[in-house]
Formats: C-alpha cells, sequence, structure tokens
C-alpha cells in the first residue's frame, strides 16, 4: 500500500478529528492537507500510521485552534460552528459518542474548553484513543491528560443537552416547525416550541441578523413567522437536512444560492433551540452564497409589496 492509500484510508478520521477541535470545515480542511504534506515528507514511516497521523492531526489543529481563539474573543455577536452537512468518518465502535459529539450544541459547549483539554477528551471518550498515545500527541503526562479529560467531561456534563433519542419523531417535528414557519403559522409554532426556546443567529458581522438571541415560545414564534414567509415571498426553498447529525434545513434562493442553515435543538417533543448560520464565510463550502444584504432588501420589497 502506498503511502498516498493509507493516508486516504484515514483521511475521514483524520477530518472528523480536526473539525470537532476547530469547529471549522474549511480549517479542518486545511488542516488535513498539511498533515498530508508532513505525512509526504517523513523520511521514514512509523511503527503506527493511525498513531502518527492521528497526533499531527491534532497537533496541527490545537495550533490553528490556538490563533483562532484569539479572533473569536473578539467575534461580532454569537459564534456557531459551520455547518457539516455529512459525517465522512464512521466507526461502529464509538458511533454513539461521534454523534453526539457532532451537534452544534456539543460544539458550541466544546469552545469553552482550553484547546488542550478539548484535545484530551475528544481523543479519549470520543475517538478511544488510550491516555498514553493522548500523552505523547499534546506532550503531557499520563496524569496530566486524565485530568485535563476529567475537566473537560465535567464541563460538557455540565451544560449539554439530552435530544429526543427517536429519529422518526425528531424528523416529524422537524417537518411540523419547517410547515409552521414557511406559512407563518404563530399557534402551531408555539405548540412546537419549548416555553423557554431560544433562538439565536450567527452572521459575523456580514449578515443582517438578531441583534440578540430572542427567548420564549411567543417572542421566537413571531420571529420565525415574519422571516420565513418573507423568505417564500421570494420564492425561496427550505430543503431539509440533516446538520451536525441534527434536524435542520439549508435555506435556499431561486438560483440554489445559499441564504442560511439552522439547526433545531429538539427535546421531550419540543423545540429548545434555533440556531441560524447566516455569515457567507461560514456557508461558502456548501456552495455559491446569497449577497447577504441584497437578500434582505429584497425579501422586505417583497413582504411591501404583499401588503
Amino acid at each position: 500500500m502506498t503511502r498516498l492509500d493509507e493516508f486516504e484510508q484515514l483521511r475521514p478520521m483524520l477530518f472528523a478529528i480536526s473539525y470537532r477541535i476547530l469547529g471549522s470545515v474549511t480549517e479542518a480542511e486545511d488542516a488535513v492537507q498539511e498533515c498530508w504534506l508532513r505525512w509526504d515528507a517523513t523520511p521514514t514511516r512509523p511503527a503506527s500510521t493511525k498513531a502518527f497521523l492521528s497526533a499531527t492531526i491534532t497537533r496541527i489543529s490545537i495550533d490553528v485552534l490556538r490563533s483562532a481563539r484569539v479572533r473569536r474573543e473578539t467575534y461580532p455577536g454569537p459564534w456557531l460552528p459551520e455547518p457539516l452537512l455529512d459525517e465522512p468518518y464512521q466507526d461502529p465502535e464509538h458511533a454513539a459518542e461521534l454523534a453526539d459529539s457532532l451537534s452544534t450544541a456539543a460544539l458550541v459547549l466544546l469552545e469553552r474548553l482550553s484547546p488542550l483539554e478539548r484535545a484530551a477528551f475528544l481523543l479519549h471518550d470520543v475517538f478511544g484513543f488510550g491516555f498514553d498515545e493522548i500523552s505523547t500527541t499534546i506532550d503531557r503526562s499520563v496524569p496530566a491528560c486524565k485530568q485535563l479529560a476529567v475537566r473537560a467531561r465535567r464541563h460538557m456534563a455540565e451544560g449539554r443537552p439530552r435530544f429526543t433519542a427517536d429519529r422518526a419523531q425528531r424528523d416529524a417535528l422537524a417537518a411540523r416547525f419547517v410547515d409552521a414557519s414557511r406559512h407563518g403559522d404563530v399557534d402551531e409554532l408555539k405548540q412546537l416550541l419549548a416555553d423557554d426556546v431560544q433562538a439565536m443567529g450567527d452572521a459575523g458581522g456580514k449578515a443582517p441578523a438578531l441583534a440578540h438571541a430572542v427567548s420564549g415560545s411567543t417572542n421566537v414564534a413571531r420571529v420565525l413567522a415574519n422571516l420565513f414567509p418573507a423568505l417564500d415571498a421570494i420564492g425561496a426553498t427550505i430543503e431539509q437536512r440533516e446538520i451536525n447529525g441534527q434536524p435542520g434545513a439549508v435555506v435556499r434562493d431561486q438560483g440554489q444560492r445559499i441564504i442560511n442553515t439552522f439547526t433545531l435543538d429538539i427535546l421531550a417533543g419540543r423545540v429548545q433551540t434555533i440556531r441560524f448560520v447566516l455569515s457567507p464565510d461560514k456557508l461558502a463550502h456548501l456552495g455559491e452564497v446569497v449577497d447577504p444584504w441584497a437578500i434582505a432588501d429584497e425579501t422586505r420589497r417583497a413582504m411591501r409589496g404583499r401588503h
């Protein structure tokens, strides 16, 4: 097997590690490419290709994250991860951990951890690496790595929501949510939303967005009942998709350009959180993106024409 063959076999796992550390599809893809360059330049093959490459991608991703954290400290408005439509890595032995760590809610919680806490937690609890391997990867003692994982696990447990396990029930509720939103049905929306539901958007200062998170079923229902009929007025479509392993959708204009994505946290038969990604920078990996300011003007004109 050639070096390239070995690398391509492990590429899905390398991307999965990097994306969870970084919360960015584009940065994870760049990190995987850098990992390949380092692997290709290694003069001798290590005893374990998997161990070498997983350690390399982790170190690259930690370096990128440290730089990204400085930028995120001054990020305008809420920060959300870049939406991931398809998880490239499948591992039945760790399927539950992989799915749980991929959700938007989990990735937002991971942002609270230090880079080393994040790496120790993900490598051990999600990908099943031993602490001896993690110790070599992040250059810390085994006891220190265990402590990093304990702290990370505690922070994650404190804030992690428990989603509806029944996928059919979850997807049916998401379909009702999309239908009610499209028709501006406030009463139906209020039935689907938790009393303390929150809606928030990541525009990165590059698109119109909610000035702050909106809370409460009545307030959120009214916002949705204004937003989606306005999009419908310009011929936008809502393509239901699983995003980061959770119910969501990609919203497109008539030319199939991407306007935004959103994900739904569903618990006990109600929508708990709605997270919109509107920043063109975070949508570009999915395809052509609209000019968000132009589309906002178009929706306003279309709605005025209806009244």
